[in-house]
């Protein structure tokens, strides 16, 4: 069993070492940072926060027998406002056509845009090396944990919802892309650009280019890394697609990782959602899925595999027992959500 609950202090060492991971731009990798990170979470689940953009609810999946984190996820309640815009990459293209030399050409380009009136974000989704392809299913888990808090507290966010994930990097481990056009008009690289966007934008307003940038200019590897994915990655793009995320064309400007974006009353695994009633029986077939254990006080959840009929779900006595150790109470209710 794997309980998702909100990230504490005590999660500070296992925070560190999924920061150290390579790519892990939304973790910073220094004690402090990470330490005032969770302490942020902790105020946006108190709701100590008046408005929604310092809202950072930040997620970790816990092995039940060990207490071992297994990976972390977060989801920001607005991304993009007056004073911090999102800013990102229009994708698109321009055709040219001489008739005189009955020739013509499409051109790829990239256009820095800004939005003042962001969306909700996803973001952080980190798994422990190990247990990546546990079939105890990890990486699932903690990722539609974000979902399902969102349908619980759908007041906090926004209506459209953005995932930003990593492109391909080079084997130093750096952006072609940033390398093309990041680091020419600012002078930086990419991690200090990086570590300076956390606490002040105005240099991507001011120093990038505002007219459009054609591709065709660019090295190759930046071109191609313009909208794609990672390997890393793709893991994260399959289950956003699965459930209603789409590419629009926007990219982000520093690395040409893709934006998926949904509306969020769109997303098919809201659609599934239903309280029910606990009941503690064999079960002969199940379906994996989130149960929120809403008698508890604060926000918890438990992965489970349980067998829905109408608006009771039955587990097996073991899990039960299981579940009421943790909320220390019988277990009668909860909202459940299928993610297989």
């Amino acid at each position: 069993m794997i309980v998702l609950r909100p990230i504490h202090i005590k999660d500070l060492s296992s925070l560190e070492q999924f920061a150290k991971i390579p790519g892990m731009f939304s973790l910073p990798n220094e004690r402090v940072k990470l330490k005032k990170l969770i302490e942020r979470s902790n105020r946006s689940f108190a709701r100590e926060h008046t408005r929604p953009e310092e809202d950072k609810f930040i997620f970790v999946a816990e092995d039940f027998e060990t207490h071992e984190v297994r990976g972390t996820s977060m989801v920001t309640a607005k991304h993009g406002t007056e004073t911090e815009p999102h800013f990102y990459f229009q994708v698109g293209n321009e055709e040219k056509y001489s008739q005189t030399i009955n020739t013509g050409f499409i051109h790829g380009t990239l256009e820095l845009k800004a939005d003042t009136d962001g969306p909700t974000e996803l973001g952080g989704l980190v798994i422990d090396a190990d247990f990546r392809k546990s079939e105890k299913k990890y990486g699932r888990n903690i990722s539609f944990v974000r979902f399902l808090f969102v349908a619980l507290h759908r007041e906090y966010f926004q209506n459209q919802m953005i995932a930003e994930l990593l492109p391909p990097l080079n084997q130093e481990g750096q952006s072609p892309l940033w390398e093309a056009i990041g680091r020419r008009f600012t002078n930086m690289n990419y991690w200090e650009a990086d570590a300076l966007c956390q606490k002040n934008k105005e240099f991507i307003l001011s120093l990038f280019p505002t007219g459009k940038i054609y591709t065709s200019f660019l090295a190759p590897d930046a071109r191609d890394s313009i909208g794609k994915v990672g390997p890393e990655t793709k893991g994260a793009f399959h289950l956003l697609t699965q459930i209603g995320f789409e590419y629009n064309g926007q990219v982000d400007p520093f690395d040409g990782g893709p934006h998926l974006w949904a509306n969020i009353d769109d997303i098919s695994l809201f659609k599934k959602i239903k309280k029910v009633e606990i009941k503690a029986k064999e079960i002969s077939k199940g379906t994996m899925g989130i149960l929120h254990l809403s008698q508890h006080k604060e926000f918890l959840a438990v992965s489970v595999t349980g067998e829905l009929t109408e608006d009771q779900l039955c587990l097996d006595l073991k899990t039960v027992k299981s579940i009421e150790k943790l909320i220390g109470e019988e277990l009668k209710i909860g909202t459940w959500m299928p993610t297989l």
